[in-house]
C-alpha cells in the first residue's frame, strides 16, 4: 500500500503490482545472458520443457531477437542490445579459427592492413604470419595489445572514443584518422549479413568506422561464422559485393551459401 497526504487528508492507495515477466521475455533475457544457450539447458534452468523452449524460441526468432543454429539458441544484436567480447569467445570457437587461419591465407602481397573490431577479427590478427613485415591499423584495443608485442609488425590505434563492450573505437576522430590512410587490406566483421540488407551492426559509430574502412582498402575481406548469415542489424554500412571473399564456415549450409552466391557473395567456406 502506498498513502496520498494531498489536501491535508490521507488515504490509501493501491500500489500497481508489478508486471509479471512472460516466458519469453525470461528467455531472452537468458540467452543475452550467456551468450549462447542450449534448448535442453534453457528448459532445466527455467523449469519448463525442452518443447516449451522451442515454441518460445521459434516465437523469439520470428521477432528477429535470436538465431537458432544446431540446438542452440544466440542473441541477435539491436540498436538497444550488444553481446560483449566476453561472451563472443563462446560461440563457435573452432569454426572462428578456422576461417582466422583462412583469412591469413588470402592475405596476398598486403603489407598495410585494417583490422577491425570484435572477437573474429581478433583471432585472425593473432593468424597473421610472423615471418614478413606488416603495418596493421585497428579500431581495436585488444587486436593492437595482441599485435604490439610482435616485432615484425607497426600498429596504429585509430583514436575517439572507446566502447566498453567490444573496447573498439569510434567517433569522428577515429573516422576521420582512418580516412587520411589507404591500405592495401581490410580484414572487416560484422554482426548481421542478409541478402536483401548487406551487412549490418547495431551501433552507428562503429557503422561508421567499418564504411570508412572499407573505402580506403583497395581489398576487403569479410570474416563472420555462419550464424551472422540471415541476421539484420540495425545500421547497414556494405553490400555483399564491396568484398572480394567473405569467409565463413560450412555449417552455413548448401541451400543457404547458393542464395548468397546468387545474390553476388564471393563465399569461402571452411
Amino acid at each position: 500500500m502506498a498513502f496520498d497526504a494531498s489536501a491535508g487528508s490521507v488515504r490509501v492507495v493501491p500500489e500497481r503490482p508489478a508486471r509479471q515477466v512472460s516466458r519469453s521475455e525470461e528467455l531472452l533475457m537468458l540467452v543475452r545472458r550467456r551468450g549462447r544457450i542450449e534448448v535442453s539447458e534453457s528448459a532445466r534452468l527455467l523449469s519448463v520443457s525442452q518443447e516449451t523452449v522451442r515454441r518460445e524460441l521459434r516465437k523469439l526468432e520470428a521477432q528477429g531477437l535470436v538465431r537458432r543454429s544446431y540446438g542452440l539458441a544466440f542473441p541477435v544484436e539491436t540498436s538497444s542490445f550488444e553481446t560483449a567480447l566476453s561472451e563472443r569467445r563462446q560461440s563457435f570457437p573452432e569454426e572462428k579459427a578456422q576461417i582466422a587461419r583462412e583469412a591469413a591465407r588470402h592475405l596476398g602481397e598486403a603489407q598495410t592492413i585494417f583490422v577491425d573490431e570484435g572477437f573474429q577479427p581478433l583471432l585472425a590478427a593473432r593468424a597473421l604470419p610472423r615471418d614478413r613485415e606488416l603495418m596493421v591499423v585497428t579500431s581495436s584495443l585488444p587486436v593492437a595489445t595482441e599485435l604490439s608485442a610482435r616485432p615484425n609488425v607497426q600498429v596504429i590505434v585509430i583514436g575517439g572514443r572507446v566502447r566498453g563492450k567490444t573496447l573498439g573505437v569510434v567517433d569522428g576522430g577515429a573516422v576521420d584518422m582512418l580516412r587520411t590512410f589507404r591500405l592495401d587490406l581490410g580484414l572487416i566483421g560484422s554482426n548481421g549479413v542478409t541478402i536483401e540488407d548487406g551487412l549490418t551492426t547495431p551501433d552507428p559509430a562503429v557503422a561508421q568506422v567499418k564504411a570508412a574502412a572499407i573505402e580506403v582498402s583497395r581489398r576487403r575481406i569479410f570474416i563472420g561464422a555462419h550464424h551472422k548469415f540471415g541476421v539484420t542489424s540495425f545500421v547497414r554500412f556494405a553490400g555483399l559485393d564491396d568484398f572480394e571473399a567473405m569467409i565463413t564456415g560450412t555449417q552455413l549450409g548448401a541451400a543457404r551459401a547458393r542464395a548468397f552466391h546468387a545474390a553476388g557473395a564471393h563465399l569461402v567456406q571452411v
